[in-house]
């Protein structure tokens, strides 16, 4: 019988697994990964059953595994440094 993580395992993998998203120099596939982040996590904040916990946490785990494997593509023009403008530049 499977043991459900700990609220403490979810927290720290969350963040992990956001950290690394929002770690992409590529815009289009940080932004995909920090969505499907949220999208899984707040699927297993919502998920009752600990068995389907369980495999969720597990299935996450493998695939942060893989995201850290992926390698970002080439920054987009509009994310040239300096193009960036802060708030007091108008």
């Amino acid at each position: 019988m499977a043991t459900s993580p700990s609220r403490k395992a979810i927290q720290t993998l969350y963040a992990s697994t956001l950290r690394t998203a929002e770690s992409f120099s590529s815009y289009n596939f940080r932004h995909y990964f920090v969505l499907r982040t949220k999208d899984t996590f707040n699927g297993m904040q919502a998920e009752q059953d600990p068995i389907k916990l369980s495999q969720a946490y597990d299935k996450a785990v493998k695939e942060l595994a893989l995201v850290n494997q992926l390698y970002g593509g080439l920054r987009l023009a509009v994310e040239e440094q300096g193009d960036v403008r802060t708030r007091g530049d108008t």
